[in-house]
């Protein structure tokens, strides 16, 4: 499930439209920048999803590990 970010492109092309932009330029403006935010931005959840994956992927590495160094310490104490 995708999060959705809220953009208020309205808004946006009343600001540029303030500062000089004409009503094209703004129109296009917002939906570029409104295209950026939904597919580049990670929300919270992404994070958090993440955060568990590395996690997991860590305590795997280290578990291997962990292993490893039994199993050489078995071979080479003997």
């Amino acid at each position: 499930m995708k999060a959705t970010l809220i953009f208020d492109t309205h808004a946006y092309v009343k600001k540029l439209k303030s500062v000089g932009f004409t009503e094209e330029q703004a129109e296009v403006q917002a939906e570029a920048m409104s295209s950026l935010i939904e597919e580049g931005l990670a929300t919270k959840r992404d994070l958090r999803e993440l955060e568990l994956r590395l996690s997991i992927r860590l305590g795997t590495i280290m578990t291997a590990g962990v292993a490893a160094i039994a199993v050489l310490m078995k071979l080479f104490t003997h």
